[in-house]
């Protein structure tokens, strides 16, 4: 019987490029299907080429073949490069126009680039040849493969899957993009639309076979006002095809007995190695060696995630009290600002890594006797199942408590429900 193909398209995918959450589910979620016994799934990976994508991946990708291919009223040049790696194949779609820049997003055509990335995401088979069965998309940069995949590729008979990551970024633009970037037929925009203007996270939810949130809580919160960022209605409408499923973590890639990237093996029942990797943290980044609290955080430094919380409070801290602190992320200008000047005003004290660097990720989660983790409306929070002997400071935002008791989360049962679904098959 052959396998289903599925196409799992996402704007960052770990180890080639990523901000947070998506891209270390994207970079571990599609192995792990391909890795189950039995398994009836392929899965493929789709995103862009980015320009921080580092060059002992490129060494490796093989050029598969180029297209043209509509944003609107013009045409794009679409490359496609194919890397096998782990079990997965990945696509990396070429437009340097579009993706050589010194970040993944943030930038005033945002729209018209992921518009891009969303046509790529469908019209790459004729490049690949590899025709899936259904699009798994993810978060609002991909939102646009679901409504295209109805409104302009109805032929291909795809089924789509898409996922909410964090529903605050919904890729809200003026009706301008309609014409000027998305080109839909007119009477197919209704699909976009929402209070006045576009929105292709509600096309998404709209148009999609299936669609899904990263826990069951986080699932039932959307379905109200207070969480939904205007959302709600849309979610209840489509609540019948909902499903929330818990995300999980690589629990191999993140094993502190057996983690390359930490100065020594550890686990929750033998911590020794914890203070070796202490140790080699505070030396690495020039902090005295001290057995005051080391306090560490990683996040986007952006509102949803809290930070003016820890922000309100931290001066006074390090005044008043002997303790260490080590942040590492990057996200709104203001916040980047913050943390370096926070260094500044204690030197001895504060590390701030302006920067998301997987490997120092690592060191830090190990290094650290505190984690703190801010939240105000966080979707389903990873950053905990990863801090294996570190005591995790968590606010109470409510999606939180599907991860915290019981840790780590293994992938095989985010793996399962993923691909049986709770209530009848996603993919």
């Amino acid at each position: 019987m052959a396998k289903t193909k599925v196409l799992f398209a996402s704007p960052e995918v770990m180890p080639f490029g990523g901000t947070g959450g998506l891209g270390e589910v994207a970079g571990s979620l599609p192995r792990e299907v391909n890795r189950l016994k039995g398994s009836k799934v392929e899965c493929r990976v789709i995103m862009p080429l980015y320009g921080s994508v580092k060059e002992e991946f490129r060494r490796e990708m093989k050029f598969l073949g180029h297209k043209e291919i509509p944003v609107a009223w013009r045409s794009q040049y679409m490359g496609i490069f194919e890397l096998k790696k782990d079990g997965v194949v990945y696509y990396f779609v070429d437009n340097e126009y579009y993706f050589k820049r010194d970040s993944l997003y943030g930038f005033g055509d945002d729209c018209e680039r992921f518009s891009f990335f969303s046509r790529a995401v469908i019209e790459s088979a004729d490049v690949t040849g590899f025709e899936p069965d259904i699009i798994h998309a993810n978060d609002w940069q991909t939102a646009l493969s679901v409504v295209f995949a109805k409104a302009v590729y109805p032929d291909k008979k795809l089924k789509t899957v898409f996922t909410i990551h964090n529903v605050e970024y919904q890729g809200r633009y003026g009706t301008d993009a309609l014409s000027d970037c998305i080109g839909l037929d007119k009477k197919d925009n209704h699909y976009l639309m929402k209070d006045g203007d576009v929105n292709l996270m509600k096309g998404a939810i709209e148009c999609s076979s299936k669609f899904t949130t990263v826990s069951p809580t986080y699932a039932k919160e959307l379905t109200y006002p207070v969480s939904a960022f205007g959302l709600d209605a849309v979610i209840r409408d489509n609540q019948y095809k909902m499903f929330g499923i818990l995300n999980g973590i690589d629990t191999v890639a993140y094993d502190p007995t057996k983690d390359s990237a930490i100065k020594a093996a550890y686990s929750s029942e033998k911590l020794q190695g914890k203070k070796k990797c202490k140790r080699d943290l505070q030396n690495s980044l020039g902090l005295p060696e001290s057995d005051a609290p080391l306090i560490t955080m990683i996040t986007r430094l952006v509102a949803p995630k809290g930070v003016d919380i820890v922000a309100a409070m931290l001066d006074d801290l390090l005044y008043n009290n002997d303790v260490q602190f080590v942040m590492l992320g990057t996200g709104d200008a203001k916040y980047e600002d913050y943390f370096r000047q926070l260094q500044g005003r204690h030197p001895d004290q504060v590390r701030s890594l302006i920067e998301f660097n997987t490997a120092t990720a690592h060191r830090i989660y190990a290094g650290g006797d505190m984690f703190i983790m801010p939240s105000r409306s966080e979707a389903c929070g990873l950053a905990h199942p990863f801090t294996n002997g570190t005591e995790v400071k968590a606010t109470d935002s409510h999606s939180m408590t599907s991860t915290e008791p019981s840790l780590p989360l293994q992938w095989e049962e985010r793996l399962t429900s993923t691909v049986t679904g709770t209530s009848g098959a996603l993919w």
